[in-house]
């Protein structure tokens, strides 16, 4: 007989969930082209100090543009590559992005839905939580408005709510935190 095979246990890891617009980048209201975009002071480095230490990084957005018909998804896609790029130059990353481009009262016929996606439902965060070995116990929402820590709550994760140009201190805290967790 060989060597007794030990169950490898899945690995576990705490999430951020990070809104987009007003937490990563100024919410110059309906962003959908790089020109445009312009991250927040610090965003970039908080995303680098988590993905450091081992936390997934997330982002989950309401792109209720798409459904209002001033851009198509093609330019969501678009925009989320090119801030993949400028993170990836920095030494951060975006391990995941969820988006959702619907809205109730849409013009745009196809994406009028009340869906379980858009914040302050939880179905973006369920989503990703379902897909990456996420431990929720020690995950958290991170947005600028209550819709984003509604969403969190829903979805069974932490949630905080940071001013604009604000998550480099939430990720001081969120780190030191976790460190003193561990100890």
């Amino acid at each position: 007989m060989g060597p007794l095979a030990r169950s490898a246990r899945p690995v576990l890891r705490p999430a951020v969930f990070l809104d987009r617009d007003g937490t990563l980048n100024e919410d110059l209201g309906y962003v959908h082209r790089w020109e445009d975009f312009r991250w927040l002071p610090g965003a970039k480095t908080a995303i680098r100090r988590l993905h450091d230490a081992s936390v997934y990084v997330f982002i989950v957005t309401n792109q209720s543009g798409v459904a209002r018909g001033l851009f198509g998804e093609d330019a969501v896609t678009a925009l989320h590559a090119k801030m993949r790029d400028d993170l990836r130059a920095a030494g951060a990353d975006i391990d995941d992005i969820r988006y959702c481009p619907h809205h109730p009262d849409a013009a745009v016929a196809a994406y009028r839905l009340a869906c379980s996606c858009r914040k302050p439902a939880p179905g973006m965060i369920l989503d990703l939580i379902a897909h990456w070995l996420v431990d929720a116990a020690a995950s958290v929402m991170v947005g600028d408005k209550e819709i984003d820590a509604q969403a969190g709550r829903a979805a069974g994760i932490a949630a905080e709510i940071v001013p604009a140009g604000g998550l480099e201190g939430f990720v001081d805290g969120f780190l030191r935190q976790r460190q003193t967790n561990r100890v």
